[in-house]
């Protein structure tokens, strides 16, 4: 059994910054790319923010110079630093992993259960 856990959403005001956590526990071998996405309401779910294994990131263009993806390998734990928070960032944010597993090195797609961050203007 795999998971993902998510912390460190709320409410903040517009300018404002909030630190998001995620992470993996279970039978785990490795973590491969983590990312963090969301959804805001009547909206699709997009990827804001991806991290490989090896520490290369990728953002989408509205993110860009605000957010800040990083993990711990050691602690199978990814985060988004948000900065510079904005109305529109509000949304449910998700947790997303590649993850292989110790049982017969299976791989794995896992989302966290989602945190609400709300920017009000």
């Amino acid at each position: 059994q795999v998971q993902l856990v998510e912390s460190g959403g709320g409410l903040v005001q517009a300018g404002g910054s909030l630190r998001l956590s995620c992470v993996a526990s279970g039978s785990i071998f490795r973590v491969n790319d983590m990312g963090w996405y969301r959804q805001a309401p009547g909206k699709e779910r997009e990827l804001v923010a991806g991290i490989t294994r090896s520490g290369t990131t990728n953002y989408t263009d509205s993110v860009k110079g605000r957010f800040t993806i990083s993990r711990d390998n050691a602690k199978t734990t990814v985060y988004l630093q948000m900065n510079s928070l904005k109305p529109d960032d509000t949304a449910v944010y998700y947790c997303n992993a590649e993850i292989i597993t110790s049982v017969l090195l299976t791989r794995v797609t896992r989302w966290g259960q989602g945190t609400q961050v709300t920017v009000s203007s």
